[in-house]
């Protein structure tokens, strides 16, 4: 359904510090583009193959009309875990690299009894999440 999603911060170099140690947690690497001018502006992780032919990526970068970057109210970008502890760590890897806790790692059984999830803003204020589906129980 999705072929990319496109955040904007205002520091781009302290966000990808940040997403390098939170995605990494999941197991996601940066994008290569090959393109200079545009990692210049963006940093991507995901799948970005055939010059954007074949892509599902989250990017991060300065916002397209120079304005300054600001947080939607009420959006949010959810990244699947494959076990508790990657949303354990994705957690602890936001806090130590400037993101804030909106949520701490722990099942929401008001969601359904396996939505293991924790939820962070990034350092522009952006928020995201990490979930484990499938789970009861920590493995």
């Amino acid at each position: 359904m999705l072929t990319y999603m496109y955040f904007g911060t205002n520091d781009l170099e302290r966000a990808i510090g940040f997403y390098e140690a939170t995605l990494g947690a999941l197991g996601m690497r940066r994008v290569v583009t090959n393109d200079p001018a545009w990692d210049r502006v963006s940093a991507g992780w995901g799948i970005y193959e055939d010059g954007g032919l074949r892509e599902l990526a989250f990017w991060i970068g300065k916002p397209f009309d120079g304005q300054p970057a600001t947080v939607g109210n009420g959006s949010m970008a959810a990244f699947r875990a494959r076990s508790w502890q990657e949303v354990d760590d994705f957690h602890a890897a936001a806090l130590a690299h400037g993101g804030e806790s909106e949520g701490a790692p722990g099942l929401r059984l008001h969601y359904n009894p396996d939505f293991y999830a924790a939820y962070v803003r990034d350092p522009d204020g952006n928020k995201i999440c990490a979930l484990c589906r499938g789970f009861t129980s920590r493995q």
